[in-house]
Protein backbone atom coordinates (compact mmCIF):
# COMPACT_ATOMS: atom_id res chain seq x y z
CA UNK A 1 0.00 0.00 0.00
CA UNK A 2 1.08 3.59 -0.56
CA UNK A 3 1.80 6.13 2.16
CA UNK A 4 -1.48 7.85 1.31
CA UNK A 5 -3.54 4.67 1.53
CA UNK A 6 -1.92 3.62 4.81
CA UNK A 7 -2.70 7.03 6.30
CA UNK A 8 -6.28 6.85 5.11
CA UNK A 9 -6.62 3.41 6.68
CA UNK A 10 -5.15 4.56 9.98
CA UNK A 11 -7.31 7.67 10.19
CA UNK A 12 -10.34 5.51 9.46
CA UNK A 13 -9.41 3.28 12.40
CA UNK A 14 -9.11 6.32 14.65
CA UNK A 15 -12.58 7.62 13.87
CA UNK A 16 -14.69 7.57 16.99
CA UNK A 17 -11.65 7.66 19.27
CA UNK A 18 -9.97 10.69 20.82
CA UNK A 19 -6.58 9.74 19.43
CA UNK A 20 -4.39 11.61 16.98
CA UNK A 21 -1.76 10.05 14.75
CA UNK A 22 1.90 10.98 15.09
CA UNK A 23 3.53 9.79 11.87
CA UNK A 24 7.00 8.65 12.96
CA UNK A 25 9.24 9.84 10.16
CA UNK A 26 12.65 9.30 11.80
CA UNK A 27 15.29 8.02 9.37
CA UNK A 28 12.89 8.40 6.44
CA UNK A 29 13.67 10.93 3.70
CA UNK A 30 12.03 14.32 3.35
CA UNK A 31 10.35 13.10 0.17
CA UNK A 32 8.38 10.51 2.17
CA UNK A 33 7.27 13.15 4.65
CA UNK A 34 6.23 15.42 1.78
CA UNK A 35 4.13 12.57 0.38
CA UNK A 36 2.42 12.09 3.74
CA UNK A 37 1.94 15.85 4.03
CA UNK A 38 0.28 15.93 0.60
CA UNK A 39 -2.08 13.24 1.87
CA UNK A 40 -3.14 15.53 4.74
CA UNK A 41 -0.89 14.39 7.60
CA UNK A 42 0.40 17.28 9.71
CA UNK A 43 1.87 15.71 12.89
CA UNK A 44 5.28 14.07 12.50
CA UNK A 45 7.65 12.53 15.04
CA UNK A 46 11.45 12.59 15.03
CA UNK A 47 13.95 11.20 17.53
CA UNK A 48 17.22 13.04 16.92
CA UNK A 49 17.72 16.79 17.15
CA UNK A 50 20.00 17.03 14.11
CA UNK A 51 17.59 15.18 11.83
CA UNK A 52 14.63 17.17 13.12
CA UNK A 53 16.35 20.53 12.58
CA UNK A 54 17.35 19.54 9.05
CA UNK A 55 13.87 18.39 8.08
CA UNK A 56 12.06 21.30 9.72
CA UNK A 57 14.07 23.78 7.67
CA UNK A 58 13.15 22.13 4.37
CA UNK A 59 9.51 21.16 4.87
CA UNK A 60 6.26 23.18 5.22
CA UNK A 61 6.14 25.41 8.26
CA UNK A 62 2.65 24.29 9.33
CA UNK A 63 3.93 20.83 10.25
CA UNK A 64 3.52 20.08 13.95
CA UNK A 65 6.81 18.50 14.97
CA UNK A 66 6.92 16.12 17.93
CA UNK A 67 10.23 14.97 19.42
CA UNK A 68 9.71 11.37 20.49
CA UNK A 69 13.20 10.05 21.28
CA UNK A 70 15.50 10.25 24.26
CA UNK A 71 16.56 13.90 24.47
CA UNK A 72 19.85 15.07 25.97
CA UNK A 73 19.72 18.41 27.77
CA UNK A 74 22.44 19.90 25.56
CA UNK A 75 20.34 19.24 22.43
CA UNK A 76 17.21 21.08 23.59
CA UNK A 77 18.43 24.45 22.31
CA UNK A 78 18.41 23.23 18.71
CA UNK A 79 14.73 22.27 18.63
CA UNK A 80 13.33 24.77 21.14
CA UNK A 81 12.58 27.46 18.52
CA UNK A 82 9.94 25.35 16.79
CA UNK A 83 9.17 21.97 18.37
CA UNK A 84 5.51 21.59 19.33
CA UNK A 85 5.76 18.73 21.83
CA UNK A 86 8.52 16.74 23.51
CA UNK A 87 7.20 13.28 24.39
CA UNK A 88 9.97 11.76 26.43
CA UNK A 89 10.83 14.03 29.36
CA UNK A 90 12.43 11.66 31.84
CA UNK A 91 13.98 13.95 34.47
CA UNK A 92 13.41 17.19 36.31
CA UNK A 93 16.73 18.48 34.95
CA UNK A 94 15.52 18.02 31.37
CA UNK A 95 12.20 19.68 32.14
CA UNK A 96 13.99 22.70 33.61
CA UNK A 97 16.30 22.92 30.59
CA UNK A 98 13.30 22.90 28.24
CA UNK A 99 11.81 25.75 30.29
CA UNK A 100 15.02 27.78 30.01
CA UNK A 101 15.25 27.26 26.25
CA UNK A 102 11.55 28.02 25.88
CA UNK A 103 12.12 31.31 27.71
CA UNK A 104 14.99 32.22 25.37
CA UNK A 105 12.65 31.71 22.42
CA UNK A 106 9.62 33.32 24.08
CA UNK A 107 7.66 30.07 23.68
CA UNK A 108 5.75 27.60 25.83
CA UNK A 109 6.85 24.08 24.90
CA UNK A 110 4.42 21.24 25.47
CA UNK A 111 5.91 18.22 27.26
CA UNK A 112 4.94 14.71 28.26
CA UNK A 113 6.55 12.92 31.19
CA UNK A 114 7.90 9.51 30.19
CA UNK A 115 7.12 6.59 32.46
CA UNK A 116 9.16 3.38 32.38
CA UNK A 117 6.83 0.40 32.51
CA UNK A 118 8.48 -1.99 30.06
CA UNK A 119 10.41 -5.10 30.99
CA UNK A 120 13.50 -3.91 29.07
CA UNK A 121 16.00 -1.99 31.21
CA UNK A 122 17.28 -0.27 28.06
CA UNK A 123 14.20 1.94 27.85
CA UNK A 124 14.16 5.33 29.55
CA UNK A 125 11.60 6.92 31.84
CA UNK A 126 10.56 7.67 35.40
CA UNK A 127 9.18 5.04 37.72
CA UNK A 128 5.73 5.71 39.07
CA UNK A 129 7.20 6.81 42.40
CA UNK A 130 9.71 9.11 40.70
CA UNK A 131 6.95 10.66 38.62
CA UNK A 132 4.80 11.41 41.65
CA UNK A 133 7.82 12.66 43.58
CA UNK A 134 8.81 15.09 40.82
CA UNK A 135 5.30 16.50 40.63
CA UNK A 136 4.85 16.67 44.41
CA UNK A 137 8.11 18.63 44.79
CA UNK A 138 6.42 21.32 42.73
CA UNK A 139 9.46 23.03 41.18
CA UNK A 140 7.83 22.72 37.76
CA UNK A 141 5.04 25.10 38.78
CA UNK A 142 7.45 28.05 38.45
CA UNK A 143 8.61 27.04 34.98
CA UNK A 144 6.11 28.88 32.82
CA UNK A 145 7.77 28.14 29.49
CA UNK A 146 6.96 24.43 29.71
CA UNK A 147 3.50 22.94 29.89
CA UNK A 148 3.11 19.39 31.17
CA UNK A 149 0.36 17.96 28.99
CA UNK A 150 0.32 14.29 29.93
CA UNK A 151 2.26 11.04 30.10
CA UNK A 152 4.08 8.82 27.63
CA UNK A 153 5.45 5.29 27.64
CA UNK A 154 7.16 2.84 25.29
CA UNK A 155 5.74 -0.59 25.94
CA UNK A 156 7.66 -3.85 26.12
CA UNK A 157 8.56 -5.22 22.70
CA UNK A 158 6.45 -8.34 22.95
CA UNK A 159 3.59 -10.18 21.29
CA UNK A 160 2.15 -10.97 24.73
CA UNK A 161 -1.11 -9.03 24.64
CA UNK A 162 -1.69 -9.50 28.37
CA UNK A 163 1.62 -7.79 29.14
CA UNK A 164 0.78 -4.89 26.83
CA UNK A 165 -2.69 -4.51 28.33
CA UNK A 166 -1.07 -4.43 31.78
CA UNK A 167 1.41 -1.69 30.83
CA UNK A 168 -1.11 0.49 29.00
CA UNK A 169 -3.54 0.04 31.87
CA UNK A 170 -0.84 1.06 34.34
CA UNK A 171 -0.13 4.25 32.43
CA UNK A 172 -3.82 5.12 32.29
CA UNK A 173 -4.12 4.57 36.06
CA UNK A 174 -1.08 6.78 36.67
CA UNK A 175 -2.52 9.41 34.35
CA UNK A 176 -5.79 9.45 36.29
CA UNK A 177 -3.95 9.76 39.61
CA UNK A 178 -1.70 12.55 38.37
CA UNK A 179 -4.65 14.36 36.81
CA UNK A 180 -6.65 14.25 40.03
CA UNK A 181 -3.74 15.22 42.31
CA UNK A 182 -1.92 17.86 40.27
CA UNK A 183 -3.90 18.95 37.21
CA UNK A 184 -7.56 18.67 38.16
CA UNK A 185 -8.29 22.20 36.92
CA UNK A 186 -5.88 22.13 33.98
CA UNK A 187 -7.56 21.14 30.72
CA UNK A 188 -4.21 21.02 28.92
CA UNK A 189 -3.20 17.92 30.89
CA UNK A 190 -5.02 15.54 28.59
CA UNK A 191 -2.52 13.47 26.58
CA UNK A 192 -1.63 9.79 26.79
CA UNK A 193 1.08 8.97 24.25
CA UNK A 194 1.27 5.20 23.95
CA UNK A 195 1.09 2.62 21.22
CA UNK A 196 3.21 2.11 18.11
CA UNK A 197 2.80 0.23 14.83
CA UNK A 198 2.65 -3.21 16.46
CA UNK A 199 0.52 -2.44 19.51
CA UNK A 200 -1.50 0.75 19.00
CA UNK A 201 -4.89 -1.07 18.81
CA UNK A 202 -4.36 -2.22 22.42
CA UNK A 203 -3.24 1.25 23.49
CA UNK A 204 -6.42 2.73 22.03
CA UNK A 205 -8.44 0.43 24.28
CA UNK A 206 -6.81 2.11 27.28
CA UNK A 207 -7.44 5.67 26.18
CA UNK A 208 -4.39 6.62 24.11
CA UNK A 209 -4.71 10.12 22.71
CA UNK A 210 -1.49 10.03 20.66
CA UNK A 211 -0.29 6.94 18.82
CA UNK A 212 3.19 6.89 17.28
CA UNK A 213 3.15 4.92 14.03
CA UNK A 214 6.07 4.76 11.62
CA UNK A 215 6.84 1.48 9.88
CA UNK A 216 3.24 0.83 8.92
CA UNK A 217 3.14 4.17 7.08
CA UNK A 218 6.66 4.52 5.70
CA UNK A 219 7.94 0.94 5.68
CA UNK A 220 10.88 -0.41 7.65
CA UNK A 221 13.76 1.94 8.31
CA UNK A 222 17.20 1.60 6.81
CA UNK A 223 19.38 2.95 9.61
CA UNK A 224 22.42 2.81 7.34
CA UNK A 225 20.96 5.78 5.48
CA UNK A 226 21.01 8.04 8.55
Amino acid sequence: MSIKSELESLHSELQGSQAQLVAVSKTHPKEAIAEAYAAGQRIFGESTAQELVDKQAKLPNDIEWHFIGHLQSNKVKYIAPFVHMIHAVDSEKLLQTIHKEGAKNNRVIHCLLQVHLALEDSKFGLTGDQLLGLLAAGNWRAWNHVRICGLMTIATNTEDASRLHFEFGQLKSLFDEVKNRFFAKDDSFCELSMGMSADYPLALQHGATLIRVGSRIFGHRDYALK
